[in-house]
């Protein structure tokens, strides 16, 4: 554990603590990728399994359960409790154009061939595109809420935090991982353009992100 990858797990949480509170408390998941969250969802799920094989710490556990948790009642939320505010419409991305992929990549490249690790592997490729659908609902409808933008920059905080603890821990440790690290500055890559957008314009007082629309 050094500071990086504690700064990175606590701007995680928080962005998922952001969408689901903005969720709850308007009662609307109006401008929200359920098909990001399913995915996300099913990126937890997967990688998380050692928790019924393997005990690292207090701290790692609770993370899990609580990432698991806060990730399976924000599906909840948009899919059942809030359902009527749910934009189908312009949440169209085909996420199968995301899953085919990354599955035959995590049996083509992992570690070990092992059900436990090809789910791992699986799980660590998804991250890196399971935002791709909420970007390109927002693209797609060509605005933002403020808070949903907060969201998505300390989802992508979080990345970069642990850019920078991979850097960190080959400096200190010699420790290289190429799946997690390749995967990492991919998705770090998606959140690029939007950076430039939250910081030139949600942080001067907008209340919505306005984005250009799709050609």
């Amino acid at each position: 554990m050094n500071i990086f990858r504690l700064l990175g797990d606590v701007s995680h949480l928080v962005a998922i603590i952001i969408l689901f509170v903005k969720i709850w408390r308007s009662r609307s998941c109006a401008g929200i990728s359920g098909k990001s969250q399913v995915l996300f969802a099913l990126v937890f799920t997967t990688r998380y399994l050692d928790l019924f094989t393997s005990f690292i710490s207090l701290y790692n556990t609770v993370m899990k359960v609580v990432f698991l948790v806060l990730a399976y009642a924000t599906v909840y939320l948009i899919y059942l409790r809030f359902r009527s505010s749910y934009d189908s419409e312009s949440d169209s991305f085909r996420v199968e154009f995301l899953l085919v992929p990354v599955a035959g990549l995590s049996f083509l490249e992992n570690y070990a061939f092992s059900p436990l690790e090809i789910l791992w592997t699986f799980s660590i490729y998804l991250e890196s595109v399971a935002i791709l659908p909420q970007l390109f609902m927002i693209t797609k409808t060509g605005e933002a809420e403020s808070i949903t933008t907060h969201y998505l920059f300390f989802l992508g905080l979080y990345r970069a935090l642990y850019l920078a603890n991979w850097v960190w821990r080959y400096h200190t440790e010699g420790f290289f991982d190429q799946i997690a690290v390749v995967s990492g500055v991919v998705q770090t890559i998606f959140y690029c353009d939007f950076f430039y957008l939250y910081f030139t314009k949600v942080l001067r007082g907008s209340g919505k992100m306005t984005l250009p629309m799709p050609v």
